[in-house]
């Protein structure tokens, strides 16, 4: 039988060496990658492939709902078990449109856990045994998102929500270009084009866009 490849993204340092240790105990698991935040961790699954990704809400730079819809406007195939401690319903309702596939609380975290990593990799959706299991029902009913016209995911392109997140965090344009790799030049031309798309002209305006929309954590 072949291995279940998982990777863990929580910004926490000790929880993550504990998740690690727990799941490479059992021989059909295996760790083969770790991130402290929602960036970091759409390079890792960029390159480590894992089947599941067990994904904290609560991250800094690009929060886990976030990565998750990053994660799937990029089309890259892993499942993803949100492990948290938020218990509220409407946490529930919007992670899991957002286009996660489990939902565990991380006091839970034990043999449910692992029921969760199998329920997920199997393609089955997964959700913490002490919330109202009539929520799935309702989760996709919402459409109220998917009609704001405002919306990053939207109206802006993989590389122009790149360069809002770091602009939005105080990065200058050589500094933005050193981490993508592209010229200070080209990264003004992207600020003006995201600058225009939104009908803004002022970078606080940008600012404000980032954190209402929740692009960046503030």
């Amino acid at each position: 039988m072949s291995k279940i490849s998982i990777a863990i993204a929580d910004d926490h340092t000790v929880l993550r060496s504990a998740l690690k240790a727990m799941l490479n105990y059992y021989s059909r698991f295996e760790v083969i990658g770790e991130a402290s935040n929602g960036l970091e961790t759409i390079d890792m699954l960029e390159n480590c492939h894992p089947d599941v990704l067990i994904l904290d809400l609560a991250m800094p730079v690009m929060s886990g709902m976030e990565c998750i819809k990053e994660i799937r406007y990029r089309n890259i195939g892993c499942r993803i078990l949100v492990l948290t401690m938020y218990d509220e319903e409407e946490y529930v309702k919007k992670v899991m449109q957002a286009g996660a596939d489990g939902y565990i609380l991380k006091k839970s975290a034990d043999i449910e856990l692992i029921n969760g990593i199998e329920g997920v990799y199997s393609g089955k959706k997964f959700i913490h045994e002490s919330l109202v299991e009539k929520l799935m029902e309702n989760l996709l009913c919402d459409t109220e998102a998917a009609c704001d016209e405002l919306d990053p995911y939207t109206l802006l392109s993989i590389r122009e929500r790149e360069v809002t997140r770091f602009l939005a965090l105080g990065y200058n344009n050589s500094e933005i270009g050193a981490r993508l790799s592209l010229s200070p030049k080209t990264i003004d031309t992207y600020r003006s084009r995201i600058m225009k798309k939104l009908g803004v002209c002022r970078k606080s305006k940008l600012v404000n866009y980032a954190i209402k929309y929740k692009l960046v954590n503030m």
